[in-house]
């Protein structure tokens, strides 16, 4: 690769996005970026774009296209990128897709691949509103696909303090679902007219899903 690789992951909470991400930086030696870890990251190393991003938080209000863009700007140019990104949960619109165009244009990047996991939605309700997690080792579990041996029980430490997450219940998740698709159609078709877009079914196995994934990349970064 002359130029470092720019992989945009589409799919709505729950898709598997951060676990193929891990998968993918493993494997190619790219780094995922999230929006969330990228403005902490900022905010705690002082950066100009992470004070200005700091001041806007503690106003209570949401942190503007540009500063986002400010912040991803310093962090492309840090020596771990050199090989490429994953971006994850950024851009959420066509006009923040058209900002990370002019941001990688500056450099005579692009976008390699964009890469949708396709879910389907019910099937998703009841995989996320049926996982909790140990209170005391983290380990996951699922009431359908992975209930403890004994139940209220880790297998892995024996802990009893299992806990759900808040918004993990069937009417969040839908009302979630249908706000990323809102959110995310537009971004199908940018990336469609631009040639970048690929299509994964997400449902399967996740090395199944890891292995098509890989394959994108591969071509996508030759």
């Amino acid at each position: 690769m002359t130029k470092p690789a720019v992989l945009i992951l589409l799919g709505p909470p729950g898709a598997g996005k951060g676990t193929q991400a891990r998968m993918l930086e493993g494997e190619f030696g790219l780094v995922q970026l999230s929006t969330g870890d990228l403005l902490r990251a900022a905010v705690a190393a002082g950066t100009e774009a992470g004070k200005a991003a700091k001041a806007v938080m503690e106003a209570g209000e949401l942190v503007s296209d540009d500063i986002v863009i400010n912040i991803l700007r310093d962090r492309l140019a840090e020596p771990d990128c050199a090989r490429g990104v994953i971006l994850d949960g950024f851009p959420r619109t066509t006009v923040q897709a058209q900002a990370l165009d002019a941001l990688l244009a500056e450099s005579g990047q692009g976008i390699n691949a964009a890469i949708s996991l396709e879910v389907d939605d019910a099937a998703m309700v009841t995989r996320i509103s049926g996982r909790f997690t140990c209170g005391d080792c983290g380990e996951g579990y699922h009431d359908t696909f992975k209930a403890p041996k004994i139940a209220e029980t880790c297998d892995k430490c024996g802990g009893t303090g299992m806990k759900r997450r808040a918004d993990d219940n069937a009417e969040t998740v839908a009302s979630r679902l249908v706000a990323y698709h809102e959110q995310t159609a537009p971004l199908i078709a940018y990336y469609t007219s631009k040639g970048v877009l690929k299509s994964i079914d997400a449902m399967g196995d996740i090395d199944a899903i890891a292995a098509e994934l890989g394959a994108i990349v591969k071509q996508a970064t030759a």
